[in-house]
């Protein structure tokens, strides 16, 4: 009998090469040690559910990757974390989204970023078939091509059978505010960066930029505004949670290690304010290390890090 999926991460997937530190590219035919090279699986979806089955939650993946050896990886990485992957294509004919990131001594994070098969991975019937059994759905896939309309069903399907719906960006573009048209009428939390409320709402206020997604009909919006935490926009409320005090070593997955918090935070039982609250101590974690997960705990010890971890406005 098929178990519950307390969430069910859909779109892109990736391997994350992460190679840290790198100041400058070693002369042609020379080389330089590193500190870490890490390998794991990221991206809107992957990096999602990684996170969440690592908070404790019961964590599915639907997208696909290619029969390569970093497809395999990725499924072994993911089989091995407890993800459910049975949703999890491979497409034969193309390679596995692939990234390499050399992250600098101070954190930023160039990449070299292959495309493959997660990018076209359809909405099939087996997801739809596994929505009454799944409690949350977050969507990841924004601009992928021919899934747009398919994607709106099954959005709409799966908060018609109960389930709360989330929805994050890869990349700001007009292509994905026109996917966003269609998506968002189904989206009961919307959780773009700064950057993306930027971009595509043409405003530095958050707020306004919040109102702007919640006109094209989510329910509420979750602004990712790293340095300075996250906020969170409600028809009724605004809530502010700030970063926390650290010295960050990789922020590659930290918005994906939100998103993936708050919906931990929120499954069990956790209100709004402490469910981001719960959100910014998880990304928080992640930029401790490297990798997707970084140096995140599991749920217990991401409430105690939130309890005694102090916050200011700025991360040092």
């Amino acid at each position: 009998m098929d178990q519950p999926l307390d969430l069910l991460a859909v779109g892109l997937t990736t391997l994350d090469i992460t190679v840290h530190p790198v100041s400058s590219l070693p002369d042609a035919d020379t080389g330089d040690l590193v500190d870490s090279i890490v390998l794991s699986p990221a991206g809107t979806a992957g990096g999602t559910a990684l996170v969440a089955q690592k908070l404790g939650m019961a964590a599915g993946i639907a997208s696909a990757v290619g029969d390569d050896p970093q497809g395999k990886l990725v499924r072994s990485m993911f089989v091995a974390a407890g993800v459910d992957t049975r949703m999890l294509a491979t497409q034969s004919d193309m390679p596995t989204s692939t990234t390499v990131l050399p992250v600098r001594p101070g954190g930023e994070r160039p990449n070299w970023h292959m495309m493959g098969a997660s990018v076209f991975a359809p909405v099939t019937d087996a997801m739809f078939a596994a929505l009454p059994r799944t409690t949350a759905v977050h969507w990841g896939a924004v601009d992928f091509p021919g899934v747009a309309d398919r994607g709106a069903d099954f959005l709409r399907q799966a908060r018609a059978l109960g389930a709360f719906t989330s929805c994050d960006l890869i990349a700001p573009s007009d292509a994905a505010n026109a996917d966003l048209d269609r998506l968002l009428p189904h989206i009961d939390l919307f959780m773009p960066s700064l950057a993306e409320v930027r971009a595509l709402a043409r405003t530095d206020d958050p707020v306004e930029g919040a109102r702007y997604f919640m006109a094209k009909g989510a329910g509420g919006c979750l602004v990712k505004l790293g340095a300075k935490g996250a906020l969170l926009v409600q028809s009724d409320r605004q809530i502010h949670v700030p970063a926390y005090r650290i010295d960050p070593v990789d922020t590659t997955s930290c918005g994906d290690s939100l998103c993936a918090g708050f919906h931990a935070g929120r499954s069990r039982g956790l209100d709004g304010e402490a469910a981001l609250r719960f959100a910014v101590a998880t990304a928080a974690q992640v930029a401790l290390g490297i990798g997707t997960l970084g140096r995140l705990g599991g749920y217990d010890e991401t409430r105690a890090f939130a309890r005694d971890t102090p916050v200011s406005g700025e991360v040092r």
